[in-house]
């Protein structure tokens, strides 16, 4: 099989193997290197410019554990990722020097969820960097072409690993079905809170409240289109009839308190990671106003519409990014979010 190549080294050989973040247990990170595969025909090897850490990375090097997923062996994380294409298989669309983010969830593309388009939820694909499947936070990733999505100039590859979690963002929005001129409640100010705030104003919204814990990212949020905040730890939540609630703290009060605020025929989108079980919804609140409760999960055919909203600059990828680390020190990138809590995005580059 033959490769479209441009010269990756200085022999003009393509890489064999590459340096990568692995994973071996909690709080076990190693540098290490990690043989590459051979391309196929629709395969292209990328040359990463930056990785993102995301708070199931964090959870992963924590705890040994995301959810229910548990790590069971040697593990390469990350699974936001930007980069260039240096090679590409012989059927692949993509030319090498092609600036590309990743969509990390490979869906199976057989199963009814996959045909009908809601591909995020199909049940037996794999994501990169959730265990086993290994992940982006290496110098060089194999992927098949058609997780790959075009960069423009006006978003660089070395910033461009924000535009997964601003995917999460948009399918958030898409899910709560924000309209122009709606009363919108964004609980949790983190980096997909903020991205929520954003989407929400592009989309229209007339209001957009911010709720927190923390007042770095509240002011942050008035930076970002919230055009009130609220600390929840201090002040009491005295809102009322919002036409739509966007949980993104994973914090079971806040829904609870959430969906109190909410109209008669409204909407509640949960983003955050939910528990297993959850106790203290108030399901007859919800039954007696017809309010919808629905999930959101990762994103379908939400990376168009990102890429869209960051080269406008309707949603801004620069500000949110706050701490940047070598792949050698994506150990200390890992607990940047805990040990600083004023950092949002934390990128690794390379």
């Amino acid at each position: 099989m033959s490769t479209q190549t441009l010269s990756p080294t200085s022999s003009g050989k393509l890489p064999a193997t590459t340096e990568a973040a692995v994973l071996h247990g909690a709080g076990d990170l190693r540098i290490e290197h990690k043989s590459l595969s051979q391309l196929g025909p629709h395969d292209v090897l990328v040359e990463m410019r930056s990785g993102g850490i995301c708070g199931s990375d964090m959870h992963y090097f924590a705890d040994g554990r995301n959810g229910t997923n548990i790590l069971r062996q040697p593990t390469v994380l990350g699974h936001e990722g930007a980069g260039v294409v240096i090679a590409a298989g012989e059927e692949s669309h993509l030319a090498p020097g092609t600036a590309v983010v990743i969509e990390p969830a490979l869906p199976c593309g057989k199963c009814a969820s996959c045909l009908s388009g809601r591909y995020n939820v199909c049940a037996t694909g794999t994501c990169f960097g959730s265990p086993p499947t290994d992940g982006l936070f290496a110098r060089h990733v194999v992927v098949p072409d058609v997780a790959l999505h075009e960069l423009p100039d006006s978003v660089p590859p070395e910033i461009g690993a924000a535009i997964e979690p601003l995917a999460v963002a948009v399918w958030a929005v898409e899910r709560a079905q924000v309209q122009p001129g709606h009363r919108v409640l964004v609980t949790g100010a983190g980096p997909i809170g903020l991205l929520v705030a954003q989407v929400a104003a592009a989309r229209g919204a007339a209001e957009i409240i911010v709720t927190d814990v923390n007042d770095d990212r509240l002011a942050a949020a008035a930076r970002f289109g919230a055009t009130r905040t609220i600390n929840t730890a201090t002040t009491a939540l005295d809102i009322s009839a919002m036409d739509r609630l966007i949980e993104c703290s994973g914090n079971t009060r806040a829904l609870a308190d959430g969906i109190l605020t909410l109209a008669p025929a409204a909407r509640a989108t949960v983003v955050g990671q939910a528990k297993p079980t959850v106790d203290g919804i108030p399901l007859g609140f919800l039954q007696r106003y017809e309010i919808d409760l629905v999930t959101a999960f990762r994103y379908a055919h939400a990376f168009p519409t990102a890429i869209e909203l960051a080269s406008s600059g309707k949603a801004d990828l620069r500000s949110i990014i706050t701490s940047t680390y070598p792949l050698s020190d994506a150990a200390s990138a890992l607990t940047a979010p805990v040990t600083n809590p004023t950092n949002l995005k934390v990128l690794i580059t390379y």
